[in-house]
């Protein structure tokens, strides 16, 4: 999908799963949106009106599944946690058309694969909103600039509120420490930079971060994986993983 891209309001009578190989997917229904960066799927359960859009160019794939089949799956919008497992049969799909495959074999597999996503955990989305009005407004001023490192004392003084009070607020209406909301904002802020082509340093500076290696240390327990071997992992139109080009060796005379 090309960026800005948004698909009509639409409701089917079976389940679906969205899981973006590149690029950040966002799906609104009613008030629920829900947002997952690559590496987490999206559950949208049958009979449910919803609206699916990405700002940023993506790749991504829908799984649509029985509505039969869908018993123990998510009966609300949520973000889904996918396995390793799920992960690769995704990607084999991805890469080799039905006919590649035996029927039977192939058959098989999907099986294996419904009873996979059931088995993954859930999530709301990557990164809540707040229906707390004043928490909303310190969250869309960290929007505006991720690079923003005022603390949280210093962002509840900007706020009219004590620290104590915006930590509470942060865990009971986002379900999480605003730190991590914060990490998760600038992962998801990294992606489309990193995919673009800009250096890890670029863009861990431009997002605050004094060092490399503190940006490469959250990247890598949010996403599993540095950002450099992310990078390389990502489709291209050819279908083929990227590729960067290898880092200089230093040496001395």
């Amino acid at each position: 999908m090309p960026s800005n891209a948004t698909y009509p309001l639409m409701l089917h009578h079976w389940g679906e799963l969205i899981y973006s190989f590149s690029g950040i997917v966002e799906v609104t229904a009613g008030d629920e949106h829900v947002l997952a960066p690559p590496r987490l799927g999206l559950w949208i359960p049958a009979e449910t009106e919803h609206v699916g859009f990405n700002e940023a160019e993506a790749v991504h794939c829908s799984v649509y599944i029985n509505n039969r089949l869908c018993e123990r799956m998510p009966k609300t919008l949520c973000g889904v946690i996918v396995t390793p497992l799920v992960r690769a049969i995704l990607e084999h799909l991805r890469d080799h058309e039905a006919s590649d495959d035996d029927p039977a074999a192939r058959a098989r597999l999907l099986r294996v694969l419904v009873d996979q996503i059931a088995n993954c955990s859930t999530t709301g989305s990557y990164i809540p909103r707040a229906s707390d009005p004043v928490l909303d407004e310190v969250l869309s001023a960290l929007k505006q600039n991720p690079a923003d490192n005022r603390s949280i004392a210093e962002l509840a003084r900007a706020f009219h509120l004590s620290e104590r009070t915006l930590i509470r607020r942060c865990e009971h209406d986002l379900g999480m420490s605003l730190t991590e909301w914060r990490q998760r904002l600038r992962l998801v802020t990294a992606l489309p930079l990193l995919r673009s082509g800009r250096g890890v340093e670029s863009v861990a500076l431009d997002l605050g971060y004094a060092t490399s290696s503190s940006f490469i240390a959250m990247f890598r327990r949010l996403m599993g994986t540095s950002p450099r071997q992310f990078v390389t992992q990502l489709p291209t139109p050819s279908g083929k993983a990227a590729t960067l080009p290898a880092r200089r060796r230093r040496t001395s005379a």
